[in-house]
C-alpha cells in the first residue's frame, strides 16, 4: 500500500507508448525503453546464472557481485548515451558514472597486464631452466684413481674423518651441476651403484659406477674439474634405466703389484731389491696361483664368513703371475686375477698363502686345509699393491649392446686413457710408497709370527679391523665385493 502523501503513477496511456510523464523528467524518449527492457532482462538473467554459480563456489561470490555491478553501470552508462538531446542533462550524473567506472577498470586491467604476466614470466623461465636438466637419465661412469691416502672406495655417512673417493666423487657431481645437493647427502636418490667397493688404499683404473644425472653440455671436463688429479672420470655410456653396476657385472679382474723379492726362500735367497725372480721359480707361483681356479670355500680367505655360509663359495676364472720388469732399481712383478665376486680382503690372503708357501713357512697342503672347515689364520698382504683393473659385463653386453639403443660395456676407445693413468698415477704411487716405507718388506718380517691357527696376531688383528669396518656403514648397506 502506498504511503501517504506518495505521488503515485498517473493514469493514462501506456509510458511505452506515449513520451515519458512529467512526473519523471528522466524519463528517456519512447524509442529507448525496448533497449532498455532488453538490457534489463539480460541483467536479470545473468545475475540468477552469477547467483546459481556462487552457490557452488561461494569464495568468488564477493567478486562476482562486484563485476556484475561494474558491468550493469556501463552498460546503463552506454545506454543513455543514446538519450536524445534534452534528456542528456539528466544522464549527466549516469555518464559520469560509467565513465568513472571504465576508468576504473581501465586501471585495474593495466595494473594486471603490468603484474601478472611478469610473475607468469618469472615462473615460465624457471621451468624451463628446470626442464632442460630433467629428465635425469642413467649412466656409467668409467672411474680411474689412487686409492692412497683413502679408506676404501665407498663413502662412509656420518664418518667424515674416513675420506673415501665417493666422498670426492659427489662432491664433483653437486658441484658440476650434474645432480642436485640433496642427492649427494642421500645417494639413493640418484640410484648410485659401485661395481666394487675397493679397500683402504687400494687404487683402480677401470672402477665402474652406475647413477641418474642431468646430462649437462661437457659433463666429463665438468666433473673432472672439481676432481683431484690422481681422480679421473674416463668414460661415460648411456644404460638402461634398471642397469645396477654391482648385480650387471659378470666378472672383475684386479692385479696385485709386488717386488720379486716377496717370492725369494727365506733360507737360501736375498731378501731384498737385489733379488732377481727365475724363470723356475716364475713357473712355481704360476703353478700356486693356478690352484686357485674354479669354485672354492674361501671363509677362511675373509673375516666373520663361516664354513656353511654358501656366500663365501666364489668362483675364480683365472689367476696368474706376468714377466718381471724393474723400475727404479727394484724388480716387479704383477699378478692378475679374475673372479665373479671377492670378498674382503681375499685376494690378499690368497696372494700372501702363496707367498708364505714360496718362502718356505708353510706347505702347499695348507691350501687345500684352507678350503676345508677347518679355521686356518692366513696373513693378507699390504694393501698397496692392489689395483682394481676393469669390470665386466658380457652378458650385458650380449643383450643390450647392439640393440642399437645401447652401447657395449667394453671401453676400447678408452683402453689408452687407462694405461696412461696407471703408468702416471698408480704404478709410480706403488714404487715410491714401497721404496719408502718399506711396506712388503715389514709385513715379510711379520710371517714368522703367523702358525696359521686361529690364535696369531693377525687373526685377532682382523677381527679388530672387522668391527671397525662393520660400523661405517656406507650408502648401500654394506655387504661383500671389498677388494
Amino acid at each position: 500500500m502506498r504511503a501517504p502523501g506518495t505521488p503515485g503513477r498517473p493514469r493514462g496511456p501506456d509510458p511505452l507508448g506515449a513520451r515519458a510523464a512529467p512526473w519523471c523528467p528522466r524519463y528517456p524518449e519512447p524509442g529507448v525503453w525496448p533497449h532498455l527492457l532488453s538490457m534489463g532482462a539480460s541483467l536479470l538473467k545473468f545475475e540468477a546464472v552469477a547467483q546459481q554459480t556462487a552457490c557452488r563456489t561461494r569464495p568468488s561470490l564477493p567478486r562476482l557481485r562486484s563485476e556484475l555491478h561494474c558491468l550493469r553501470q556501463t552498460l546503463m552508462a552506454e545506454h543513455l548515451e543514446a538519450v536524445p538531446e534534452k534528456a542528456k542533462p539528466a544522464a549527466v550524473a549516469n555518464e559520469a558514472l560509467g565513465s568513472k567506472v571504465r576508468e576504473s577498470k581501465a586501471q585495474g586491467l593495466k595494473k594486471w597486464e603490468e603484474t601478472e604476466p611478469q610473475a607468469k614470466r618469472l615462473k615460465n623461465s624457471e621451468e624451463e631452466e628446470h626442464s632442460k636438466k630433467l629428465p635425469k637419465r642413467k649412466i656409467v661412469l668409467l672411474m680411474a684413481y689412487s686409492g692412497k691416502g683413502y679408506h676404501g672406495m665407498q663413502r662412509n655417512l656420518g664418518s667424515s674423518q674416513f675420506k673415501t673417493i665417493e666422498d670426492d666423487l659427489v662432491s664433483a657431481l653437486v658441484q658440476s651441476g650434474c645432480i642436485p645437493e640433496n642427492h649427494g647427502e642421500d645417494m639413493k636418490k640418484m640410484s648410485f651403484q659401485r661395481c666394487a667397493r675397493t679397500d683402504k688404499g687400494v687404487s683402480a683404473a677401470g672402477q665402474i659406477v652406475s647413477l641418474k644425472v642431468w646430462l649437462i653440455d661437457n659433463i666429463l671436463e665438468k666433473i673432472n674439474s672439481h676432481l683431484p688429479s690422481h681422480i679421473r672420470i674416463l668414460g661415460l655410456k648411456r644404460v638402461t634405466g634398471s642397469f645396477n653396476s654391482k648385480n650387471r657385472c659378470d666378472a672383475r679382474t684386479y692385479f696385485y703389484m709386488l717386488p720379486t723379492f716377496a717370492f725369494a726362500h727365506k733360507d737360501h735367497d736375498v731378501q731384498d731389491e737385489r733379488y732377481r725372480l727365475s724363470p723356475d721359480t716364475l713357473e712355481k707361483v704360476n703353478q700356486l696361483l693356478a690352484g686357485y681356479r674354479g669354485t672354492h670355500n674361501f671363509h677362511n680367505f675373509t673375516s666373520q664368513k663361516g664354513p656353511k655360509e654358501p656366500s663365501a663359495r666364489r668362483y675364480i676364472m683365472e689367476m696368474h703371475c706376468e714377466a718381471p720388469f724393474v723400475r727404479e732399481g727394484m724388480e716387479f712383478a704383477v699378478i692378475k686375477v679374475k673372479g665373479q665376486s671377492f670378498m674382503m680382503h681375499q685376494i690378499r690372503k690368497m696372494i700372501g698363502l702363496v707367498i708364505a708357501v714360496m718362502k718356505g713357512y708353510v706347505p702347499e697342503s695348507v691350501m687345500e686345509r684352507s678350503w676345508g672347515e677347518e679355521k686356518v689364520d692366513i696373513p693378507k698382504a699390504p694393501g698397496l699393491g692392489l689395483v682394481l683393473e676393469r669390470v665386466h659385463f658380457e652378458q650385458y653386453n650380449r643383450r643390450f649392446g647392439n640393440d642399437g639403443l645401447h652401447e657395449p660395456l667394453d671401453w676400447v676407445e678408452e683402453e689408452e686413457k687407462m694405461t696412461v693413468f696407471k703408468e702416471q698415477y698408480i704404478y709410480p704411487t706403488i714404487i715410491k710408497t714401497e721404496m719408502e716405507e718399506h711396506s712388503m718388506t715389514s709385513w715379510l718380517n711379520s710371517l714368522p709370527n703367523h702358525d696359521f691357527d686361529t690364535g696369531s696376531p693377525e687373526a685377532k688383528e682382523d677381527a679388530g679391523d672387522t668391527k671397525a669396518t662393520g660400523s661405517l656403514k656406507g650408502s648401500d648397506g654394506g655387504g661383500d665385493d671389498s677388494d
